[in-house]
């Protein structure tokens, strides 16, 4: 595509009615047009069409031989699912048909479109004399270069912009919102922006009262001539035809029945109970009308909102003790009714799941098991009762080669009310009932078997949780308190022993009987993270303060069974960012951080709150929490051909965190994807060892940050992502002066070298999900 030098070309290439086939990267491979026609090679259309006549055949015969309706109806059910079927076949080919495409054969009518949609375009951002040439060339093995020639012209302006606005009501209130108006002077004509200001009209006049105003009322003119290059545009609401102006609405009384689906006994009636201006109508008095006011924010007296009817709905559907939430209006005798129904939903709820985890990049099957009961005590309160039997495949604590099976098994019991528990007076709580809050009472246990030891931790927890616009979340746990003990076999204690003893690794903490106390508070936003082929953001940052009450208050406990005790501050920040640039790619990236400062006597953080880098959701070259600390290099491994250089035997727990990576994700076929990847990161010692190699300094930090690089296959079953990343170091921190090949490691991979007696393992990891 040619255009002028600086012209803006975003989003013409989505345009194009055809488009080339898909390549493997820069390759000049289609791997779909290969699949596409091994499929069809073996693919017979009407061996389909005879295959649907005989089915059709097989239940119409069924269907004749039975007068049952449920057996008809269930027959008929299967026929059309068995149809539908065979016809997708016949319409789409065989499966490598439908994971490929054909090859793209150039259409000069596929051009012109092309041409004319982004001529429309244009037209459309205000480029009113834009002209688009089309042509092409046949190149070598007959394939086409299509160019198409951009001669976009002056892009016209908005030189005066004013309203014609009859009802003055409406206008004095477009009036004293002129500064959110989305067209401003010297603003070029955009088309979807005057869709984007009809809406803005549409939003605000309908929070405002006008509950039947329609977009149809707004009209935009456009005058072209008065000035080369400039617009006057006018905006124009038109009153209705019959009424003659627009009519606000103002809410004579709310009515909420909560009891929809449910039946009384003949000839009862509900009861209408009023409470803060609202009618409670239901047949039995079950739930709270205090939590459910605070939650309808549609009020008598005020006018009508389409916002706070939206809000009211989603407020009262997160509340998870209802079917369903509708709000309409009654306009009948000159009156204006605001009308909620809900239908409760099922008391009791019991799920049983069974599956497959990936920690540390081993899978292991487990089950569990989880009861729900809500409105526990008439407040719409939820209790929730959860246990979890699991086998996971974890990497051995001070093994870089095995993998041990490791049991787990755990039992929660959680109650969330639909509120602060705290004492806010009765207004606050209505003002705050718009962000959704929560509190969270948790007890838990978790008891995990390992050929090394046996582990259980104790918990109990409060959380506050509470969401503003959608998008942001703020949880706030006033104190979560853990109490762990282990049980070591004593060859497993003689290693942690000796890491401690020579090599300065604080492993041995992990397995401390310890007493670990904190306060955490944890800020998250989400802007459609998650959401498949769309542009997304997503950042969360945590702070936590433990030990805090132990400032003030040591309880006799921890001392009579000389638990361990844990002082020190924790921070972390989690950011991610994915950039769709079309339906088959995105690039995303991400940074993580994390810093821990201790003021305990014991100079050490609780096991589970350092921070580990490598595996497969951090620097996938290392194995998982292998990676560090700083340059300080490992022991000598005793087979370098079979494990590379180093021996990663142990985890290395750090006080510091830096990491980021960086992946290109591309469809390959079918539901297939691949990545290619980036990782960096490192973790550091602070204050809690003399080495200088282990620490952090910023003068030598960036020297000592891991990198690596590698590719990844993604299999998108919709209800999950298989994920298959092969990860190789490229810069590998650790400084030994006696290794031959230096810190640059990549092309030592064992790979491109199976039989050098310098060669770094390739790494592979499994994970469900995308690595962030």
């Amino acid at each position: 595509m040619e255009a002028p030098k600086g012209f803006n070309k975003e989003g013409l290439s989505d345009l194009f009615v055809q488009k080339a086939n898909d390549r493997l990267g820069p390759l000049p491979i289609s791997l779909g047009v290969g699949i596409y026609y091994k499929g069809k090679k073996n693919f017979s259309k009407e061996k389909f069409i005879r295959k649907k006549e005989k089915a059709e055949r097989k239940f119409d015969k069924k269907i004749a031989s039975t007068k049952n309706q449920r057996r008809i109806a269930n027959l008929q059910y299967r026929k059309q699912n068995k149809v539908d079927a065979i016809n997708k076949k016949i319409e789409n080919g065989n499966l490598f048909m439908q994971w490929g495409e054909p090859v793209a054969v150039f259409d000069t009518a596929a051009m012109r479109q092309s041409q004319n949609k982004i001529e429309a375009f244009l037209f459309n951002k205000g480029y009113f004399r834009v002209k688009v040439g089309a042509s092409f060339k046949e190149g070598w093995k007959k394939r086409i270069t299509v160019k198409y020639t951009i001669t976009p012209g002056p892009q016209f302006i908005y030189d005066t912009i004013f309203n014609n606005i009859p009802d003055s009501h409406v206008a004095d209130l477009v009036a004293k919102n002129i500064a959110l108006r989305l067209i401003k002077k010297g603003d070029p004509y955009d088309q979807d922006k005057l869709g984007k200001e009809r809406d803005r009209i549409d939003q605000l006049l309908k929070d405002n009262g006008y509950y039947d105003f329609s977009k149809q009322f707004i009209d935009f003119s456009v005058d072209t001539l008065s000035k080369k290059g400039k617009i006057k545009l006018q905006m124009e609401i038109l009153n209705p035809t019959k009424r003659g102006y627009h009519k606000q609405f103002k809410v004579d009384s709310v009515i909420f029945t909560n009891d929809v689906s449910t039946f009384g006994k003949p000839n009862e009636k509900r009861h209408n109970t009023p409470y803060h201006n609202i009618t409670f109508s239901s047949y039995q008095d079950i739930y709270s009308k205090k939590i459910l006011a605070q939650r309808v924010f549609i009020t008598k007296d005020s006018l009508y909102s389409r916002t706070k009817t939206f809000n009211t709905q989603r407020q009262l559907a997160n509340l998870d003790n209802f079917k369903f939430v509708n709000v309409n209006y009654d306009t009948t005798g000159g009156r204006f009714i605001a009308n909620l129904f809900t239908s409760p939903t099922e008391r009791y709820t019991w799920g049983n799941e069974a599956g497959m985890t990936v920690t540390q990049g081993f899978p292991g099957p487990y089950v569990s098991s989880n009861f729900k009961k809500r409105n526990v005590f008439g407040g719409l309160e939820i209790m929730d009762i959860n246990g979890r039997f699991g086998f996971e495949g974890v990497a051995a604590a001070t093994s870089s080669n095995s993998f041990y099976k490791s049991t787990e098994a755990s039992v929660n019991v959680s109650f969330t009310f639909p509120q602060f528990l705290f004492p806010f007076r009765s207004t606050a709580a209505f003002r705050y009932a718009k962000n959704n809050p929560r509190t969270k009472l948790l007890a838990g246990y978790t008891y995990t078997d390992r050929p090394e030891y046996q582990r259980s931790i104790s918990t109990i927890s409060a959380t506050y949780t509470w969401d503003l616009k959608r998008r942001l979340q703020f949880s706030f746990s006033p104190a979560t308190l853990n109490i762990i003990t282990s049980t070591l076999t004593q060859d497993f204690k003689n290693q942690l022993d000796s890491l401690h003893d020579y090599y300065g690794n604080n492993l041995i903490n992990a397995f401390k009987p310890s007493y670990v106390s904190s306060m955490i508070f944890t800020l998250t936003w989400n802007n459609n993270y998650g959401l498949a082929q769309k542009s997304s953001t997503f950042a969360r940052a945590t702070f936590e303060s433990g030990g805090t009450l132990l400032n003030i208050y040591s309880p006799k406990f921890i001392t009579d069974q000389g638990l361990e005790r844990y002082q020190y501050l924790r921070a972390s920040l989690d950011f991610r960012r994915t950039i769709a640039l079309s339906k088959k790619r995105a690039f995303a990236f991400r940074l993580n951080s994390g810093f821990g400062y201790i003021y305990s006597p014991n100079n050490v953080l609780p096991y589970e709150k350092n921070f580990f880098a490598g595996g497969s959701n951090s620097v996938r070259a290392w194995r998982p929490r292998r990676l560090g600390l700083g340059s300080d290099p490992p022991k000598v491994s005793t087979n370098i051909p079979g494990n590379g250089y180093f021996d990663y035997s142990f985890e290395k727990p750090g006080q510091l965190l830096l990491e980021g990576s960086v992946e290109w994700r591309q469809k390959l076929v079918g539901f297939v994807n691949y990545a290619l990847f980036i990782d960096a990161g490192n973790v550091w010692a602070v204050g809690t060892t003399d080495k200088a190699k282990a620490s952090f300094a910023w003068s030598t930090f960036y020297k000592q940050v891991g990198i690596g690089t590698g590719i990844g296959l993604r299999f998108d079953f919709t209800f999950l992502i298989l994920r298959f990343d092969v990860g190789i170091k490229a810069w590998e921190p650790a400084d030994d002066p006696n290794r031959p090949i230096g810190n640059f490691v990549l092309w030592n991979a064992k790979w491109w070298k199976p039989y050098s007696a310098t060669q770094e393992p390739v790494i592979y990891n499994i994970g469900i999900g995308y690595p962030f």
